[in-house]
């Protein structure tokens, strides 16, 4: 399950089904669980937001949440929250990759939650068949994965117990780590890699099984699920430059999975450009910079089962 995000935009988890037999995941597991917990904040921001859904008018608290189900949860940074953020419930992190889910069963005995945090392998959208019914259910970039993601939706939804509520993690900014003029190469080297990206993310959607061409409206698919009162809410992490040591090394390693990943399609300018950014003997580089920040945005849609 997971690349966990596009290389060069990543910061979360997710299920990545078609090509996870060819990625080091002793190389990734750390990078995505470093990323995760920089987001932490806006993670935080999210689960408070499905809270106050959960809780209602009423006020009575989300003691009725008794069973969350992250489905595509990577190394667990996700899984922990969740956990806090519903303190009466089990979490059950569920992914296509066992030694992410090693590191989520880690995690969770470093957090004192090894009781309530369990595991569950599985691809989606196969494979949900035996995990039961959840009052919460949050994916995060996972669906973008499926060919047919309505279906997943659907899939999921099938899942929530009575007044449950479906959160998908989809869309939002790609981050930003740079001013547009760096002082090196050409101007705009981040618009650029985001074009890259996008063509990239275009031809793995098309080479998934049962690819389906539907627009990406994500509220629409959660209606379609039979699902009610849809509703759409975006949360940024804004880390203004100077950024931390363990934030700069972030960003140099997702921008060198970049390099590896999109090497055939940069030219040779922007290729250099971003080779001395990647090195951190180079005082233009992203480590010794003093104007890298990370500015990033993730909207989150919901709906309630009837």
């Amino acid at each position: 399950m997971t690349t966990h995000d596009r290389p060069g935009h990543g910061h979360s988890h997710h299920n990545h089904t078609h090509d996870s037999a060819q990625l080091d995941w002793a190389e990734l597991g750390p990078l995505l669980e470093q990323g995760a917990e920089l987001h932490t904040p806006l993670y935080e921001q999210a689960a408070a937001w499905l809270r106050e859904l959960l809780t209602g008018a009423a006020g009575s608290g989300p003691d009725g949440v008794r069973r969350v189900l992250d489905i595509g949860s990577g190394p667990g940074v996700v899984t922990g929250l969740l956990a806090r953020a519903f303190p009466d419930a089990e979490v059950v992190a569920v992914d296509a990759t066992e030694p992410l889910l090693e590191r989520t069963r880690a995690r969770a005995v470093r957090l004192g939650l090894g009781d309530r945090i369990h595991t569950h392998l599985a691809e989606l959208p196969d494979g949900l068949d035996a995990l039961g019914g959840a009052d919460l259910i949050w994916s995060s970039k996972a669906l973008h994965h499926v060919g047919d993601q309505r279906a997943a939706v659907a899939a999921l939804a099938g899942r929530l117990r009575p007044g449950g509520l479906l959160a998908i993690a989809e869309g939002g900014l790609a981050p930003r780590y740079l001013p547009r003029d760096i002082g090196i190469g050409r101007p705009g080297l981040q618009s650029r890699l985001d074009a890259v990206i996008e063509e990239w993310f275009t031809e793995m959607r098309r080479a998934l099984p049962g690819s389906a061409d539907d627009i990406e409206d994500w509220p629409a698919f959660l209606a379609d699920a039979g699902l009610r009162t849809p509703r759409s809410r975006s949360f940024l992490l804004d880390l203004p430059a100077p950024l931390s040591a363990e934030a700069r090394a972030y960003v140099r390693t997702s921008l060198a999975r970049a390099i590896d990943v999109y090497r055939d399609h940069l030219d040779e300018e922007d290729h250099a450009t971003l080779a001395r950014l990647t090195d951190p003997h180079d005082d233009a580089g992203i480590t010794r910079r003093p104007d890298a920040f990370l500015l990033s945005v993730q909207t989150v849609h919901t709906a309630r089962a009837r």
